[in-house]
C-alpha cells in the first residue's frame, strides 16, 4: 500500500540549492534510512515530509487520511505543561478517554467522574493502549507526569517528543536523529519496539546498528541523485561500494569513447551530413560521461600533538555527591599512555560532572585529581560550539592565528585547514548560525582539534554527524597516539576505538571492564543471576501453557482472556500511582480518606478481574 509519493522536489535558500528534482515513494511496513553527508538537505526533507516546510518545486502526494508524526532534533513545547499534558494534548480520541481515567485517579472525591470514566475505558477496550503508553513513558525514564516541561533538560525534552510521537499512534513515523539523547539502554529498547511494533518509518540517523537492526530500506542522496539499497545497513554498503566500481569502470569507457569521437570531431569536414549531426549530437553526452568524477574529498585530521610526559592524569581516593546523589565514591585510577577508554552508563549517573572534574571544572568533595605538567586536554562537549551573531566560518578558525601548526614544523593557513574539514572557499564565508547542525559540529571538532592536544576528550561527539564524517572521525582516532576519553551512545563508534570501559552504574559504583561496549554486553549476559534464569525458564513454560489454553477457549473467551491481562496491569500501575499520592505531607484526613477509598475501588476492581481471569485460565483444566 503506497503511503506517500514524493515527486520531483527541489529546495534552495537565496544562491545555495540543497538538492533538485528528488522522487522517492514510501510504501505501508517500510522501515526507510535516509542517508546524506551533512550540509545536504536532510533535515529540509523531513521537515518538506512533514509539513512544516514547502518544496520550492515539485510536490508530495499522500494518501487520504494519512496521519504522520515528525520527531523533529529541536522539539517545540509550551514551557508551561507537565508531561502529562503534552502526552495528553493529542487529537487522537482514545488519548482523550485515557486522560479523563487519569484525571479521574487524581481526585479521589469525585467518585461519579471515575466510575463515568472507568466504564469509558471499558467501553473502548481503552486498557492496552494505556499499559502500552506506561511502558513507553517508564522506558524514556518520564514517569514524573507532574514534572513541567521548564524544570526539564534538553535530553528529556527530546525523550517527551519521542514518547509523544510513539503514543500518537500514526501511520508514518518521520525521524530526525531518534537515538540522540538516549541513553544505551534506551537505545537498544527503541530498536527492539521498532523491530516488533508495525510502524512505518522514515529518518535520518547516524547510529549504524540502529540502521542495521532496524530498517529494510536505505535510501542515499549522492552528488545529487538518489540510490535506493532494499535491505539494512550492511546490505547497503556492500551495495554501495559495488555501484561506485560500476561508475568507475563505466566512466572509464565513456573517457575511451571519447577520445575516439573527438579525433573524429577534428577530421570532419564543414558539410554534415544527417548521420554526422546525429553522431555529433550523441558527441556532447559522451563528453559528459567521460568528465564525471566523484568529488569524494576526505578530511584530513592533521595535528601537531604535544609531548605527553609519563605522569598523565591520577586520581586519588575521589568523592563527590550532589545532596544525596553519589557520582563518584572514593575513586581510584591513574590514567597511561596511549589509553582509549569508553565511558557508558545510565543518564544521571554523572558522566558529564566526572569528565568536568578532570579537567578541573569543578572540585570534588574529597581526594585530589593531579594533572601531568604535560597534559593539554582538547574537550568536544556536548553543548558544541558558542555561535557569535554574524560571524563566519573562516573567522572562528582565525581567532586561533592565520597559520596553524601542524607536524614535522609545517604550517597551514586558516584557509587550507578549513578545506580539509570539508568548508570549500564559498562555505567559508558563510554565518556559522547557518550551518547545518552536522556542519557546525564539524567545525568545532575543527577548532578542537587545531589545539594540537595530547589528552582528547569526546562528549558525544557522533551526534549530528554523517556517517562519512564519523568514519574518517573513527580512522583518525584510531591512529591518535595521545590519551582518549570517550562518552558515546553510538555502539559502533565505541566498539571501534576504545580498548576498555568505565561502566557508571550509579550512587557513586563505576566499574573498570577490559574490552568495548559490545564485549561489555556479552558480559551481562553471561552472568545473569541463576534465580533468573529460572525465571525466565517458568515464564517460558507459562506462556506455552497459555497458548494451549487459550486454543480451548471460544473466540470471545480468548478477546477476553487477552484483554484481562492488560486490564489487570494498566490497573496495577493506577494502584501505584494512587499509593505515591499518600506521600503528600499537606494531605488532610478527609482527603486521605477519599484517597483510601478511590484506592480500595481500584484493588476491588483488580481482585474482580483476576478472578475472571483464574475462571479463564483454569476453565479446561484437567
Amino acid at each position: 500500500m503506497n503511503y506517500l509519493t514524493v515527486e520531483n522536489i527541489s529546495k534552495a535558500y537565496g544562491e545555495l540549492e540543497l538538492f533538485s528534482n528528488l522522487s522517492f515513494s514510501i510504501h505501508k511496513d517500510d522501515k526507510i534510512a535516509f542517508v546524506a553527508k551533512n550540509g545536504s538537505g536532510k533535515t529540509s526533507i523531513l521537515n518538506i515530509l512533514s509539513g512544516k516546510d514547502t518544496p520550492d518545486a515539485g510536490q508530495i502526494v499522500m494518501r487520504n487520511g494519512l496521519r504522520i508524526a515528525f520527531l523533529s532534533q529541536s522539539p517545540d513545547f509550551d514551557k508551561n505543561l507537565t508531561i502529562e499534558s503534552a502526552i495528553f494534548n493529542s487529537d487522537l480520541p482514545i488519548l482523550k478517554i485515557i486522560g479523563d481515567y487519569e484525571k479521574a485517579l487524581q481526585n479521589p472525591e469525585d467518585e461519579d467522574a471515575y466510575q463515568k470514566a472507568f466504564e469509558q475505558m471499558e467501553v473502548h477496550n481503552a486498557w492496552e493502549f494505556e499499559l502500552q503508553f506506561k511502558q513507553i513513558l517508564f522506558q524514556l525514564k518520564l514517569d514524573q507526569l507532574d514534572q513541567k516541561i521548564s524544570t526539564m533538560s534538553g535530553g528529556q525534552i527530546k525523550r517527551l517528543a519521542l514518547a509523544q510521537v510513539l503514543i500518537s499512534n500514526p501511520d508514518l513515523l518521520v525521524l530526525d536523529e531518534p537515538t540522540n539523547h538516549l541513553d544505551l539502554e534506551m537505545i537498544e529498547w527503541l530498536e527492539q519496539y521498532f523491530a516488533k511494533a508495525k510502524f512505518t518509518l522514515f529518518m535520518v540517523t547516524h547510529d549504524r546498528y540502529f540502521l542495521e537492526r532496524v530498517c529494510n530500506e536505505i535510501i542515499e542522496l549522492d552528488h545529487g541523485k538518489l540510490y535506493t539499497y532494499k535491505g539494512n545497513y550492511s546490505y547497503y554498503l556492500e551495495n554501495k561500494e559495488a555501484r561506485i566500481t560500476q561508475e568507475q569502470v563505466e566512466t572509464g569507457k565513456a573517457k575511451q569513447l571519447f577520445k575516439k569521437e573527438l579525433e573524429w570531431m577534428r577530421r570532419q569536414p564543414k558539410a554534415r551530413t544527417t548521420k554526422s549531426k546525429s553522431r555529433i549530437d550523441d558527441f556532447s553526452d559522451i563528453k559528459k560521461r567521460a568528465h564525471k568524477r566523484r568529488n569524494d574529498h576526505k578530511i584530513e585530521l592533521e595535528i601537531n600533538m604535544e609531548r605527553l610526559g609519563s605522569k598523565i592524569v591520577e586520581f586519588h581516593k575521589v568523592s563527590k555527591a550532589f545532596k544525596d546523589k553519589s557520582i563518584l565514591n572514593a575513586f581510584e585510577y591513574v590514567f597511561k599512555k596511549g589509553e582509549r577508554i569508553g565511558i557508558i552508563g545510565k543518564n544521571g549517573t554523572g558522566k558529564s560532572t566526572f569528565l568536568n572534574m578532570l579537567t578541573q571544572n569543578i572540585q570534588p568533595d574529597s581526594g585530589k585529581v593531579i594533572i601531568g605538567d604535560t597534559v593539554k586536554f582538547g574537550y568536544y562537549t556536548q553543548g558544541g560550539i558558542k555561535i557569535k551573531p554574524q560571524q563566519k566560518v573562516i573567522e572562528v578558525i582565525k581567532e586561533f592565528g592565520e597559520y596553524i601548526p601542524l607536524t614535522k614544523g609545517r604550517q597551514i593557513s586558516a584557509k587550507q585547514l578549513l578545506e580539509r574539514f570539508l568548508f570549500d572557499g564559498k562555505k567559508q564565508h558563510d554565518y556559522v548560525e547557518k550551518l547545518s547542525g552536522g556542519e557546525q559540529k564539524r567545525l568545532y571538532l575543527c577548532t578542537v582539534l587545531i589545539q594540537n592536544p595530547n589528552f582528547l576528550i569526546l562528549d558525544e561527539p557522533t551526534n549530528d554527524l554523517d556517517i562519512v564524517t564519523l568514519n574518517i572521525l573513527e580512522d583518525f582516532l584510531l591512529d591518535f597516539p595521545g590519551c582518549l576519553l570517550v562518552v558515546s551512545h553510538d555502539r559502533y563508534f565505541m566498539d571501534k576505538i576504545v580498548d576498555h570501559l568505565f561502566v557508571f552504574k550509579g550512587q557513586g559504583e563505576v566499574q573498570d571492564f577490559p574490552g568495548n561496549y559490545s564485549d561489555y554486553r556479552t558480559y551481562e549476559a553471561s552472568v545473569l543471576p541463576v534465580s533468573k534464569t529460572k525465571d525466565d525458564v517458568v515464564n517460558n513454560s507459562e506462556e506455552k501453557n497459555k497458548t494451549n489454553k487459550a486454543e480451548k477457549l471460544s473466540y470471545n473467551e480468548q478477546k477476553e482472556y487477552k484483554n484481562l491481562e492488560s486490564k489487570i496491569r494498566a490497573l496495577e500501575f493506577d494502584k501505584k500511582a494512587l499509593e505515591e499520592q499518600f506521600n503528600d505531607t499537606t494531605l488532610t484526613q478527609d482527603e486521605i480518606t477519599k484517597l483510601s477509598d478511590k484506592l480500595q475501588q481500584v484493588i476491588n476492581d483488580i481482585e474482580t478481574k483476576e478472578m475472571r481471569w483464574f475462571e479463564l485460565s483454569e476453565k479446561f483444566e484437567s
